[in-house]
């Protein structure tokens, strides 16, 4: 059993893999991490483990998971199954490691294009050769809602609202439609771009607004929650 821990800015995410697949999933409080995870192990007997740190985790609860478990701690010098050619490896972030790393697993001998919708927006493209070149950031759709409301003097702070329409007719429906429809089209359109350059690719989404975001964006595209839990366990038999 491989156990699996992605470490966020907000949040504890956990998976336990049997052979390839995910029998378990659940996510962890900060306060409680190291006691929850060594419980996780226990019950599912796990021997090995791979931990992905975006977050504040320190080495002292490092250490207690590393007595507990063959532990694997994600950086940029950690063998992967993709040929990076990223100008400043050090700096890539470990959740895009593994984002490519599924790519490379699920869908061999392919140009991607990923996709994580989250607290940033990310593309990521390897393409058939196994070459990681790299991609873009950009705001997710919370951070553009903060950022008007931050940046204004008269702006209310909003959520993602299911109706949106093209033309707001007041200051928060305009809003919905600038954010909305500005991370759609953005999306779309860089997708569009993508396969203008590069012949049968495959275009994943991920990450946490995947089904806010999924049935709004064209067709052609795959929806996959799992896909950065199941590149950190590609990443775990990698190395083993």
């Amino acid at each position: 059993m491989n156990l699996i821990i992605d470490v966020g800015n907000t949040r504890i995410k956990t998976a336990v893999f049997e052979n390839g697949k995910m029998i378990h999933n659940e996510s962890l409080i900060y306060e409680s991490f190291i006691s929850e995870a060594i419980n996780i192990i226990k019950k599912f007997n796990c021997k090995n483990a791979i931990i992905s740190s975006v977050g504040a985790i320190n080495k002292s609860q490092i250490a207690k998971l590393q007595a507990e478990i063959n532990l694997i701690e994600l950086d940029y010098s950690t063998k992967v199954p993709f040929v990076n050619m990223y100008s400043s490896p050090k700096t890539l972030g470990v959740d895009r490691i593994a984002l490519v790393s599924s790519a490379i697993s699920k869908y061999p001998e392919r140009n991607v294009l990923i996709i994580d919708a989250g607290t940033c927006i990310t593309y990521d493209f390897v393409n058939n050769d196994g070459n990681y070149y790299g991609g873009a950031i950009s705001p997710g759709l919370k951070m553009r809602y903060k950022a008007l409301h931050v940046f204004t003097e008269k702006l209310p702070l909003l959520e993602p609202s299911e109706k949106c329409e093209l033309v707001g007719n007041s200051t928060e429906t305009s809003i919905h439609s600038g954010v909305i429809n500005g991370v759609i089209k953005e999306i779309d359109g860089i997708v569009k771009q993508y396969r203008k350059k590069n012949k049968d690719l495959t275009v994943v989404l991920t990450g946490g607004d995947i089904n806010f975001l999924a049935n709004r964006l064209k067709n052609g595209i795959f929806a996959n929650p799992n896909f950065l839990f199941e590149g950190l366990n590609t990443i775990l038999n990698y190395n083993l």
